[in-house]
């Protein structure tokens, strides 16, 4: 297993053991369901509810190293913890509290890389949710890659159902249109 998968396992560990739940998504999950390609970080939504985010940030920032100062007020602030691991592999863990990321929790299923290891990751169709609400170029030939790759096995609907909403708080009328001409383009 590489280091990031190692790190991504280690942190899951880390949050069963506490009762917590967690996925990875991003480019890890990018290995699972799309195109793999290289990645630096391992993502991560731990699902924390909204309030009381300290009883979750304070042990994480017992057992890793912060990589911004006062990480504490900034995963308050901004709802993302960025912390390293002993081997200094970063983890950017995303402070799930809106129904979306609990559904993108209670979705996730295991990634088994090995007889003896396996991650959480986040669902297909909850990968693309939040890589066209990302929007960033990266995100865009990601999600073709999903869309390629998983053909008549992703759930497209799901997938409508969930952005739809996500778009409309933050007003992007652009997202949606250009999603619908990459299902149009990979029919299946």
């Amino acid at each position: 297993m590489n280091a990031l998968f190692r790190a991504a396992a280690d942190f899951e560990a880390f949050c069963v053991t506490r009762g917590w739940s967690c996925c990875v998504i991003g480019g890890l999950a990018v290995q699972r369901w799309g195109e793999p390609r290289q990645t630096r970080d391992v993502d991560l939504t731990l699902l924390t509810g909204l309030g009381g985010e300290e009883r979750f940030i304070d042990p994480i920032l017992a057992h890793y190293a912060p990589r911004v100062p006062d990480a504490r007020r900034f995963a308050i602030e901004r709802r993302v913890l960025l912390v390293e691991t002993a081997d200094r592999i970063p983890l950017d863990i995303s402070l799930g509290g809106l129904p979306f990321e609990a559904g993108v929790v209670a979705r996730a299923s295991a990634f088994v890389l090995a007889p003896d290891a396996a991650l959480t990751t986040c669902s297909a169709e909850d990968l693309l949710v939040l890589k066209a609400f990302a929007g960033r170029p990266q995100d865009w030939l990601d999600i073709e890659g999903v869309v390629v790759r998983q053909g008549e096995r992703l759930d497209r609907e799901l997938v409508l159902a969930e952005l739809r909403p996500l778009l409309d708080l933050k007003e992007d009328s652009q997202t949606e249109p250009r999603l619908l001409a990459l299902f149009s383009k990979h029919p299946y």
